[in-house]
Parts: C-alpha cells; structure tokens; sequence
C-alpha cells in the first residue's frame, strides 16, 4: 500500500494501486511527547483528532510518498506534525546503526520513500538540506529514499503519477 502524506487540500494526483492519503481535512495535535503510542497503546496516539493511527498506517505501507511545501529545506507544518504523530512507527528502545544511533524497528515492513517539495524559489541549500532530511528519515525508518524532486508550484504537481 502506498501511503501518501500531504499538505495540499483536495490532491488532484493520479494515483495507482492500493493507497490512502493523509491530508489537512481536519486540524492536526501536536505530539505531546506523553510515550503512550510507545508503551501504552503501541502504535496508536492518544490524542484523537482523525491522526491517531498514522503509526499503524505506516506499518501497513511498503511505500511512503510526502508532498509538502518545501519550508526552508523542511517540509511544512502540517507534514512535520503528521510526521511527529508517527513516532509510534518506531520502538522506544535504540539500536546502533551504520555507527549511528537510531530507534529499534517496531514493525517488519520495509519503506521506500519518495518526497515531492513544491514551492517558488528553492534555494540549492534548501534542496540539499530537504534531500538530507528525506535520507535521515528513510534511514530513521528502516527503509530506503528512492527519489526527491522539487516543482515550482502546486499547479506543476497535478496529474503527476504517485
């Protein structure tokens, strides 16, 4: 399954086989750092605001696809909640990891991970520093980056194929 986290209302992509889709239909809470996903309720946030079981909809993906504005080589606020929402995907416990230290897997499917940034005037830098954070995530999720593009505008994404 493909599951596909965006900041754009209404996404008009074309999308094939299985998918869901996160979007901004409702307000996202912010991670309240209360471990209950982690160690109470594995998996599922406590907070209930339609975001709760994005850890469990990672579990069940085997490829994660962001569409975000790119914020100064980030990806939006809503994108980054979402993300932070998702800390269930991961195990509390640490491993050592290509000399890193990284969180356990919670979950045995493997994410391949593609990022599409939009926004007039990305920078270089910005493009470098979004490029490193998609890296860093796929490398944080046990999964692996398979591509990352930047579009001008949200106009350029539509009709795009995920």
């Amino acid at each position: 399954m493909k599951l596909i986290i965006t900041d754009i209302k209404n996404p008009k992509f074309n999308i094939s086989g299985e998918h869901k889709i996160i979007s901004p239909e409702n307000e996202v809470k912010p991670c309240i750092g209360c471990f209950s996903c982690w160690v109470k309720t594995p998996g599922r946030c406590a907070i209930h605001d339609g975001y709760e079981n994005t850890g469990i909809d990672m579990s069940k993906c085997d490829e994660l696809i962001i569409v975000s504005e790119c914020r100064y080589g980030s990806v939006s606020s809503f994108v980054k909640a979402v993300q932070d929402r998702a800390i269930s995907y991961i195990h509390p416990c640490f491993v050592i990891k290509k000399g890193e230290m990284h969180h356990k897997r919670r979950y045995e499917n493997t994410i391949t991970m593609s990022a599409y940034f939009y926004g007039s005037n990305i920078t270089d830098s910005e493009k470098e520093n979004a490029t490193e954070l998609m890296q860093s995530n796929a490398d944080n999720y046990n999964g692996e980056l398979h591509s990352v593009s930047f579009y001008n505008s949200v106009q350029e994404l539509e009709g795009i194929t995920l």
